[in-house]
């Protein structure tokens, strides 16, 4: 029954095998998702799906291959399922408070709320919007849409309102992801894990199971042993572009920074605004008055460092290629000197653009940039932070 959905997939590209499509109706046959969509398409998806990238291209496949299922009648479906008792006991427990589930007792119980609906739905000819009998909209009928009764079937509504529906029946819609749109903290994070060199250092604070029971073989007595924690050794210097053209990609910038925190912990940031000069600073208040000379970061910071820019390198010519160019300081050398120091001084660099690729040969400076980072440029994007780890990692 569910080969169409196997070579939908397949068609998809995505690299399902045999086993996981087989795992898949394992689950089913157990009963891991019996009359819950939302649980169908988790379990399909986590049986198949090994790479968030191709999560966009199986929710397309998931919706090509069960499109028709939205245009069964109600009146079919509760025909064709007999919904049991115990399920609906258990959604019962899971979804209703003591209170609810005394007052739907009172009014007859789950049994008569099911055989109702099944009458309704024969008896009914066209849409019904408001009153207490009919299935429609607005009303207070124990079955249909934003209305309210506390033992409710929803029909055809996106989302709950008083949470108290017995059982969804809505077609779900789930959002895409894939590697080409644009990033939030979480996909970041998967991206930045691909940059990674892990050590072990400081104090020996963690449990070591595999030396333990190796020693405790060992000397025939418990010898526990401990080993410090393990941790992505990678130092990262990151130089991110602030104020100006930047302004609408602040967001994606801070969950950026934020996902970097995270991930690397020995990471060292600097402010400078569309294109490095001869001061940097840690805090945009103090920017003027609180200024670090970009000459003491080159020295301070060692050639072990990966250095990344993040910025959309959108800004007058004159400010990368000639001394004054800058728009808010008079700079003794041109902008390229500073940018070309940074590389040489962290030869694994490269410079993070939240302008979407397609645009960047429209504006002059980008390529500039590019071409002084002999094109190690790349979009925010999930590809484009994967290519670019897979850059500094050379």
């Amino acid at each position: 029954m569910f080969l169409p959905f196997f070579e939908n997939l397949r068609a998809a590209r995505i690299p399902v095998s045999l086993r996981e499509y087989l795992t898949f109706l394992e689950g089913m046959k157990v009963g891991l998702a019996t009359y819950d969509v939302e649980a169908f398409y988790y379990l399909a998806r986590v049986s198949m799906v090994k790479d968030e990238r191709n999560i966009d291209k199986f929710d397309r496949a998931f919706a090509a291959s069960f499109e028709g299922l939205e245009q069964i009648s109600m009146s079919q479906v509760m025909e064709a399922v007999d919904v049991p008792g115990d399920w609906l006991e258990k959604m019962a427990e899971k979804h209703l408070s003591a209170e609810e589930k005394a007052e739907i007792e009172a009014l007859g119980g789950f049994d008569k709320l099911m055989e109702t609906l099944k009458e309704r739905l024969k008896e009914q000819e066209g849409r019904h919007q408001g009153g207490n009998k009919w299935i429609g909209t607005a009303g207070t009928s124990p079955f249909g849409a934003y209305g309210y009764n506390p033992e409710g079937v929803r029909i055809g509504q996106k989302e709950s309102r008083h949470q108290r529906a017995v059982k969804v029946w809505d077609k779900r819609e789930f959002k895409n992801l894939d590697d080409t749109v644009e990033l939030g903290t979480r996909n970041i994070k998967v991206a930045l894990k691909r940059l990674r060199r892990w050590a072990r250092e400081g104090a020996a604070d963690e449990l070591d199971l595999d030396g333990t029971i190796r020693a405790t073989a060992e000397n025939g007595y418990l010898d526990v042993k401990t080993r410090p924690e393990r941790h992505n050794a990678v130092k990262v210097v990151l130089f991110l572009d602030v104020g100006g053209s930047m302004d609408p990609h602040v967001k994606v910038v801070e969950e950026l920074f934020s996902a970097a925190r995270t991930e690397f912990k020995h990471l060292e940031y600097y402010y400078f605004h569309n294109c490095l000069y001869e001061g940097v600073w840690r805090d945009n208040s103090r920017r003027w008055t609180d200024q670090i000379p970009t000459h003491e970061v080159l020295r301070t910071y060692g050639p072990d460092y990966k250095c990344i820019f993040v910025g959309d390198a959108s800004m007058s010519p004159y400010e990368i290629a000639y001394p004054g160019g800058a728009n808010e300081h008079w700079n003794q050398e041109a902008g390229q000197v500073w940018l070309q120091r940074a590389r040489d001084q962290w030869p694994s660099n490269l410079w993070i653009n939240p302008v979407p690729e397609k645009y960047w040969d429209y504006t002059h400076s980008i390529n500039m940039v590019q071409e002084i980072f002999e094109n190690r440029m790349v979009p925010m994007t999930l590809a484009g932070l994967e290519q670019g780890m897979r850059e500094l990692t050379r």
